[in-house]
């Protein structure tokens, strides 16, 4: 790591940090977009509700990905540690599924707006969230 990504504002606009960031939010939006099709065509849930589940399924494999790839030079040693990454990432990232979940649900409802669309714009705009602070309170890149 140089000395530019590992100071403040300039860790967090690294463009190589935030290419993969990018590359493993498109994994999530995949994993996201299978589950949520999964839970509406074969199980007959409200988008809404389905959203909910998918989310959780893109998170846990974001986390994974972001621990090993795109982070791995941050955060601490441990499994107490991990854990506590894991954990803070799921809060972190319920901001974003927040977002993410209100854009899907408003679209759809008052927007007659398909759902899979739906879900990419509320992925998409979720992602610059989710980027800061993952950057910020999950991994610490600023320090």
């Amino acid at each position: 790591m140089t000395r530019a990504e590992g100071d403040g504002l300039a860790a967090l606009v690294a463009p190589a940090r935030f290419g993969k960031f990018v590359s493993v939010g498109a994994v999530g939006a995949v994993v996201d977009f299978a589950v949520i099709t999964l839970l509406v065509e074969v199980g007959s849930l409200d988008p809404t509700l389905a959203k909910v589940g998918s989310a959780e399924a893109a998170i846990v494999a974001m986390f994974v990905m972001n621990e090993r790839w795109t982070f791995a030079t941050h955060g601490a040693a441990g499994l107490g540690n991990l854990l506590r990454r894991f954990a803070k990432s799921n809060v972190v990232r319920a901001g974003g599924a927040l977002w993410a979940l209100g854009v899907l649900h408003v679209l759809t409802t008052y927007g007659d707006v398909w759902y899979l669309l739906a879900n990419g714009v509320g992925i998409g705009t979720g992602l610059f969230i989710n980027y800061v602070f993952e950057s910020v309170a999950t991994w610490k890149v600023h320090r």
